[in-house]
């Protein structure tokens, strides 16, 4: 059975943050309702342009409260979830907060949507659960060696998953590398934004290390992915694990990227540095069974951060704390 024209009233946990931003429009754009469940931190305004639009719901609340998740999923039949305290520094700030929401609060989740008729769970987990591999190719067969406590619950998530999983009750887990590009819910602490948001702003580029390998796919593809995943049959996405990456390129290699897009007279300085984590993820399988390849390069994600910049549509994006999740974490105080 194909769901490729099924409206879906979908719930997307953390619709107010960077790849929610973009995909909430885009889910309306094609038919579907939408529910947000967010804590909206970065500002209440995000889905501004689209106040009193049919099929949008907002719900302001915490992941972790019952009754809110109970309500938020009233009607819904599909689920999205991307809430989560996102990256290890924004996580290492309260370790404690970090595991309430990124893996205490996903089992109860799991088991009200399930209590309320969702019929299909989509997790965005992470590309950082496989740890430091040698291999060439990383694939969703290797052993997951998680090194953060960010990566170790995202990893124990998808066990949780996994074990819900039952006949009506279809799930699918997306292991995303690290997403670039403008959103309208803006994050500027991510590699590819963070160095361009350096070269427009300073003219400099500061790489620390610059042999590291980072995944990165931008949000326009992670947007569309779910999208694609919601079109298919059950059949094609019951129980599978997906790599969700583009490009695997060093951080060197990046900043000479962002500096082609940029402009020749930014400078790159390179520095030493102690985190030579090094990632790299094979997304052959999800091209190969659920037919998604990514098209935007990291050139078109430098692109786009630059057309923002140059439209005016970024304040202060050196300083406002909006744009950094670990300066908001400190600012709010969240418990």
């Amino acid at each position: 059975m194909t769901n490729e024209n099924k409206q879906w009233s979908v719930l997307v946990t953390g619709g107010a943050g960077y790849v929610g931003s973009m995909l909430v429009p885009k889910l309306l754009d094609a038919g579907h309702k939408v529910t947000v469940l967010d804590l909206y931190l970065y500002g209440d305004d995000t889905f501004g342009d689209l106040k009193g639009r049919d099929g949008l719901r907002e719900v302001k609340g915490d992941l972790r409260d019952p009754a809110v998740v109970q309500d938020a999923l009233t009607g819904c039949d599909a689920v999205i979830h991307l809430a989560c305290i996102s990256n290890d520094p924004s996580f290492e700030l309260n370790p404690n907060l970090g595991k309430s929401i990124n893996f205490d609060a996903f089992e109860p989740l799991v088991k009200a949507s399930k209590a309320a008729g969702v019929k299909r769970f989509i997790y965005a987990s992470s590309s950082s659960v496989y740890g430091i591999k040698d291999e060439a190719s990383v694939t969703e067969d290797l052993e997951l060696e998680p090194l953060t406590d960010y990566s170790k619950f995202k990893a124990m998530c998808e066990d949780v998953l996994e074990r819900e999983r039952e006949p009506g009750f279809v799930t699918l887990t997306i292991r995303p590398a690290t997403v670039c590009g403008y959103a309208p819910r803006l994050r500027l602490d991510l590699t590819v934004n963070i160095l361009t948001t350096h070269a427009v702003n300073n003219g400099k580029i500061t790489v620390f290390g610059g042999d590291q390998k980072r995944p990165n796919i931008h949000v326009e593809d992670m947007t569309n992915l779910y999208l694609h995943c919601l079109a298919l049959p059950d059949e094609r996405i019951d129980g599978g694990i997906y790599n969700a990456g583009y490009e695997n390129h060093t951080v060197g290699q990046i900043a000479e990227m962002v500096r082609d897009v940029v402009g020749k007279d930014v400078d790159i300085v390179t520095t030493p540095t102690d985190d030579n984590r090094s990632y790299h993820v094979s997304s052959e399988k999800l091209k190969r069974e659920l037919g998604f390849e990514p098209v935007h390069t990291i050139g078109d994600a430098v692109q786009s951060l630059v057309d923002a910049f140059d439209a005016g549509k970024v304040t202060d994006p050196m300083q406002n704390k909006v744009y950094y999740n670990i300066k908001t974490m400190q600012a709010v105080h969240l418990t």
